[in-house]
């Protein structure tokens, strides 16, 4: 470690960056569902897309359609979007077959402090007197240790939710 920088400011040093880099890739997804991605061929309307659209709820690990049928998310881009349960997930599954996901319909949300636990093969953030299970693919992005304070993401309305999102490693 270099002369002068204490292990805490490399450790806040490390979590702005990630911060940063998640602000940034946010950008640039809400700048492509603005003005639509450059790589991508022009289209006027949905109905020109080729592939098949679906829409779902996530439910901290999958998405749900109307049928019951689950998709799976990748975990990277749900920790990475801090998604909930309860979220509206646009799906749409391309003609080569690759799947695109895209929220179109956020749920309201409340931020909570807690602490990363483990237990059972997974991670979990205990708050209030409540466990809420998180992602591997959080707790590796944002290098969490088991013990350490995090800021997380649950729906508003405190519904039996089972799943959160990490927002930050304090």
């Amino acid at each position: 470690m270099s002369e002068g920088l204490s292990e805490k400011q490399v450790k806040r040093l490390r979590s702005l960056l990630n911060e940063a880099e998640t602000n940034i890739a946010a950008a640039k997804e809400l700048l492509i569902s603005m003005l639509g991605d450059d790589d991508a061929p022009a289209r006027t309307t949905d109905d020109d897309f080729a592939g098949k659209v679906i829409e779902g709820i996530f439910d901290g690990q999958t998405m749900h359609d109307a049928d019951g049928k689950s998709y799976p998310v990748p975990a990277n881009y749900a920790s990475k979007s801090k998604l909930v349960e309860g979220d509206t997930l646009k799906l749409t599954i391309a003609d080569d077959g690759s799947f695109i996901y895209k929220q179109i319909g956020p749920v309201a949300r409340k931020q909570l402090i807690g602490t990363l636990t483990q237990h059972d093969g997974a991670y979990y953030v205990e708050s209030g007197g409540r466990e809420y299970r998180v992602l591997l693919a959080s707790v590796t992005f944002f290098r969490i240790n088991v013990g350490d304070q995090v800021s997380i993401v649950v729906p508003e309305d405190n519904r039996e939710a089972e799943w959160a999102a990490v927002e930050a490693n304090l």
